[in-house]
């Protein structure tokens, strides 16, 4: 392959100054100095590069005498570059997209290698708790949108010399940089190699989505699955956790979420509570999160059976006996479905001066007016409220809409078989957990199948956290 760098430096600023169109480019600067007594030309861009550790190389390059100028480059950078990070490259992709990171690139007269010296520093927010996975007690940082960053905040957790952290780039045109994190003694190694193979070979032009992008290119699983093949979390004591425990950690840069694989049911309703607080409140929590998620999954189509049959109300329950609406029951719940996501896509895109206005205008308006009109029961209001916010009991979305999904089934199948359809809504449910894979093809409830006594009852049980092993 031919070298894009050569020991001519006007060759080198001219094919350089036409790929990062220097003229034009107001972002991309160009500097041209002398080092040594040669002529030499560094390339940045404005934004992405420490401006004092600038002034102070050139200070330094500037005092740099012709005789201690060595002739071989390696030398060069070993003993008259005074920044740690250097590489050294003369292919044409490996130069333009260090440079295009925000690296500083150097070219020299006379040496066939391009000196890529790592000054970056990155336009990014502070670390700070992530919004959606607080917890009660525990650590208060979360990841940010710069990976190095966020590969630091796992390092900072995990100080084993077999914890690996392994950098890829994905996209002929974004050539976003990927972390793949991982414990080279506790991981898999076959899914480890099947993994690096895919992003190794993924041919997109961007990953404009960050993780979700990436997760289309690794998987591409049955659209009708909706059970999440991934986790994420913006916590590092999580990502620390799992990694320790064998799983796959993959960060994308400009994104503040990890993705964690492989990913059961039981991997996605944890939370990081359950391990901040005892063991019987870690238990207590856990039980209640899976409860709530049974719940969830079979209130409404419970109410909806009932109600198209009251004779079936036992005793205690004809209290909750419905009188004859003017909406049919079936189609009471599936409005409620979509107007309780359409008042969370207006929370999300609401100001937050605002929120409270829109609280009172669902509150009242949707709620005791809907109810005063006719629209809808004061039962299938509560009912489809308790669902709502069982669903917030989810940490996971994608987990949290996968019960929907399969909740609007049943209701579909309870309208139009009665018990019969309640029945096969509870089956469609099991087989759709139950005969789903992990992106390693093991199986989705594992250790319920293959039934794994100990590690079922740790699912379920938190014990001491020096006992988990």
């Amino acid at each position: 392959m031919e070298k894009f760098i050569s020991k001519d430096l006007k060759s080198n600023t001219e094919k350089l100054d036409e790929i990062l169109d220097i003229p034009n480019s107001f972002d991309m600067l160009k500097k041209n100095t002398t080092i040594g007594g040669r002529k030499a030309s560094m390339y940045f861009i404005n934004g992405f590069c420490n401006e004092d550790l600038l002034e102070k190389v050139q200070q330094f390059f500037a005092g740099i005498k012709e005789e201690e100028m060595p002739d071989n480059p390696v030398d060069f950078s070993d003993a008259l570059i005074p920044i740690l990070e250097v590489e050294m490259f003369d292919q044409e992709y490996d130069v333009i997209t260090m440079t295009l990171s925000g690296v500083l690139c150097l070219v020299i007269e006379g040496y066939d290698k391009a000196f890529l010296i790592d000054a970056r520093e990155y336009p990014a927010r502070n670390v700070q708790e992530p919004e959606k996975y607080k917890v009660l007690r525990g650590s208060r940082d979360g990841f940010v949108e710069t990976i190095v960053c966020n590969t630091a905040l796992i390092r900072r957790r995990i100080r084993s010399p077999e914890y690996k952290c392994e950098i890829l780039r994905a996209g002929t045109s974004s050539r976003t940089d990927i972390a793949i994190c991982y414990m080279d003694d506790r991981v898999d190694k076959k899914l480890l190699s099947r993994i690096k193979k895919k992003l190794n070979n993924i041919k997109t032009d961007a990953l404009p989505m960050n993780q979700e992008s990436l997760s289309e290119c690794l998987h591409k699983g049955h659209w009708f699955n909706p059970f999440p093949k991934f986790r994420y979390t913006e916590r590092p004591d999580t990502v620390a956790a799992e990694i320790l425990e064998g799983q796959i950690c993959i960060l994308v840069d400009n994104s503040p979420a990890a993705m964690l694989l492989p990913t059961t049911i039981f991997d996605v309703i944890e939370e990081a509570d359950d391990y901040y607080f005892p063991p019987i409140t870690g238990t207590y929590l856990r039980l209640a999160r899976a409860a709530i998620t049974v719940l969830s999954l079979l209130l409404t189509p419970l109410f909806l059976l009932y109600a198209n049959n009251p004779t079936m109300l036992p005793d205690w329950l004809m209290f909750t006996k419905l009188d004859p609406q003017y909406v049919p029951i079936f189609w009471q719940l599936l409005i409620l479905e979509l107007a309780i996501d359409g008042l969370k896509i207006a929370a999300i895109n609401t100001p937050s001066t605002l929120n409270t206005p829109l609280s009172l205008i669902a509150a009242i308006i949707i709620g005791e007016f809907a109810v005063n009109t006719g629209w809808f029961a004061e039962q299938t209001m509560l009912y489809m409220a308790v669902v709502a916010i069982a669903n917030f009991t989810h940490e996971n979305y994608e987990l949290a809409y996968s019960i929907k999904f399969l909740r609007l089934i049943s209701l579909v199948l309870v309208q139009l078989f009665n018990i019969w359809g309640f029945i096969i809504g509870i089956l469609i449910t099991i087989l759709t957990i139950a005969l789903n894979k992990t992106i390693a093809q093991t199986s989705y409830i594992y250790p319920l199948i293959p039934f794994d006594f100990k590690k079922f009852m740790l699912r379920f049980f938190r014990v001491s956290i020096n006992k988990r092993k």
